[in-house]
């Protein structure tokens, strides 16, 4: 059996998968209590949950730069 190339190189870059599920709870208590306290319908429940990431994005942005 004949090996790959690559097996054996040192150089080889190691991948790192980071979960974030802490900002992801954040996130959607933060839409939950969106969507409570304005009283939104289902619909307009569902576009505040693809504009809220937006627009919360857009206000924060300078804060990072």
């Amino acid at each position: 059996m004949e090996e790959t190339p690559g097996c054996k190189d040192k150089n080889v870059q190691k991948i790192r998968i980071e979960q974030s599920t802490f900002m992801g709870g954040v996130w959607c208590v933060g839409w939950l209590f969106t969507i409570g306290y304005l009283h939104l319908s289902f619909w307009k429940g569902v576009l505040a949950a693809v504009l809220w990431p937006y627009f919360m994005g857009a206000h924060f942005s300078p804060l990072l730069h």
